[in-house]
């Protein structure tokens, strides 16, 4: 707890390895915010005595300021403190002065809101690492503002009346780790390993502008993690990989990274290609990503070493807005996603009409591009609810349901009166043979038939044309599950 910052970390030790288990935070905690409520107080009661704000007189507010740290530090080795500002500012009947006495009990009433606000972060990085006050067998309080009594009363408690261990100078202990950090990464220091974590989650922009988390925050590094992807554009050529870092669902809410392009991919129809994007990160936090095409044996990759360029006070704050908007996000993902079957389920009815036109019922057409159509304008709509697009949704996939069921019907009834055509043949009285010499060649019916493949032909209704070889699609690809 320093001076403008909250931050906890989470770590397992074991044969001069330091593993960071988890680690959370606030960038809105710290000593200022200490001193900040003593300050309020102060402003308020030389308001109530003289009626003059001296919040308005920045010479005035900066003697509150230092004579509220100084208050704060007595007052964790004291019960009362007394606080005495001469001349701290003056009216037409002269000038004026402050002076007050704070208590311990006081000051804790004051900043409760900001004791409390110690849990909380405490709270995440035990979640994130799925542990329990039990699991924690030593607590160290790091920073200054950690010396405030009802601080470590708080942790206290909520570690179930386990004891902060104070046997390291909670001004030093921050540069004492870097130092052997320092050494460690110099060489000198041969018998200690520091295993970090991803503080936020790394990935890249999906189909629909959607983030796809490929290493999940609080990963112990060095990491390697793979995911395939496919594209969503018949006859794409190449796709552009967006690597991202946060934890917010849509790409744009999240800090970008950088972007390279994979090219000489074979057109195909959407779907079938496989692209490998791989994320590795060594131990010195550098991000290493490359993207593979599994039939061509093509890659491309970038390297990323400001992965961890982020501050403290930056990280926790997309944190936060990741629990702000959560509900939010969770919408705008619902509606990608009903979106993204959408898309899907148009593009096989549409391959469907394409290739039996004439075998589908006009009333049924007509149907599923009015349902198509009205789930078009509830996509379209701002305010749309996700409840509303699922019903427009579930409506189209019925109305293309049944456009497959009757075109099925109707080929079960033309087989069906084939069938009988050929029942109705007499047939002549089977012969007494000897098939000794000439066997007959026994066809199993329940064998598939092999499907041999044709040349395509100028006339092939099911060539694919692709209107340009070359093109590329921006982050239009999606994951194959």
């Amino acid at each position: 707890l320093g001076g403008g910052t909250f931050d906890v970390s989470v770590l397992q030790l074991g044969d001069g390895v330091f593993e960071v288990k988890a680690t959370s935070g606030n960038n809105h905690l710290g000593g200022d915010d200490f001193d900040n409520v003593i300050v309020q107080w102060m402003a308020g009661e030389f308001q109530a005595q003289q009626g003059i704000d001296l919040r308005s007189d920045k010479m005035a507010l900066q003697r509150l300021r230092e004579a509220a740290e100084k208050a704060k530090v007595e007052l964790s080795s004291v019960n009362n403190t007394s606080i005495n500002l001469p001349f701290i500012t003056a009216d037409e009947t002269g000038p004026k002065h402050l002076e007050c006495d704070l208590s311990r009990s006081k000051f804790e009433e004051l900043a409760i809101n900001l004791i409390k606000g110690t849990i909380l972060p405490v709270k995440q990085a035990l979640k994130d690492c799925e542990l329990t006050t039990n699991d924690i067998d030593r607590i160290l309080m790091v920073g200054g503002s950690t010396r405030i009594p009802a601080v470590g009363n708080a942790i206290k408690r909520f570690f179930g009346g386990k004891e902060p261990d104070r046997s390291v100078n909670p001004d030093e202990a921050v540069a004492l780790g870097a130092a052997i950090q320092g050494g460690v990464l110099g060489g000198e220091v041969e018998d200690l390993l520091l295993l970090d974590v991803t503080p936020l989650s790394l990935g890249i922009e999906t189909l629909g502008e959607v983030f796809t988390k490929i290493i999940e925050r609080n990963t112990t590094i060095p990491t390697s993690k793979s995911q395939v992807f496919s594209t969503a554009i018949d006859g794409q050529t190449s796709v552009e990989i967006h690597v991202l870092q946060g934890e917010r669902a849509m790409a744009r809410d999240n800090k970008s990274l950088g972007k390279f392009l994979l090219t000489g991919i074979l057109p195909a129809p959407r779907g079938v290609p496989q692209i490998e994007v791989t994320f590795e990160i060594n131990v010195n936090g550098i991000l290493q990503v490359g993207a593979q095409d599994k039939a061509t044996g093509k890659e491309q990759s970038v390297r990323i070493t400001n992965t961890g360029g982020l501050s403290n006070a930056e990280v926790e704050r997309m944190r936060l807005e990741a629990e702000q908007y959560a509900e939010q996000d969770r919408r705008r993902m619902e509606l990608v996603e009903l979106h993204n079957q959408a898309d899907s389920i148009t593009y096989t009815h549409e391959i469907t009409l394409k290739d039996n036109s004439d075998l589908i019922r006009e009333d049924l057409k007509e149907q599923a591009i009015a349902k198509r159509e009205a789930l078009e304008a509830a996509f379209k709509d701002p305010h749309v609810t996700v409840e509303i697009v699922k019903t427009r949704l579930e409506e189209f996939k019925q109305a293309v349901l049944a456009v497959g069921t009757d075109l099925y019907n109707r080929a079960n009834q033309g087989v069906s009166a084939e069938f009988e055509t050929v029942d109705a043949t007499p047939m002549p009285p089977p012969e007494a043979a000897d098939f000794s010499e000439h066997p007959t060649e026994i066809v199993d019916s329940e064998q598939p038939t092999q499907i041999v493949e044709e040349e395509p032909s100028d006339d092939d209704e099911f060539r694919f044309e692709f209107d340009d070889d070359d093109a590329t699609i921006a982050a239009d690809y999606e994951p194959v599950d």
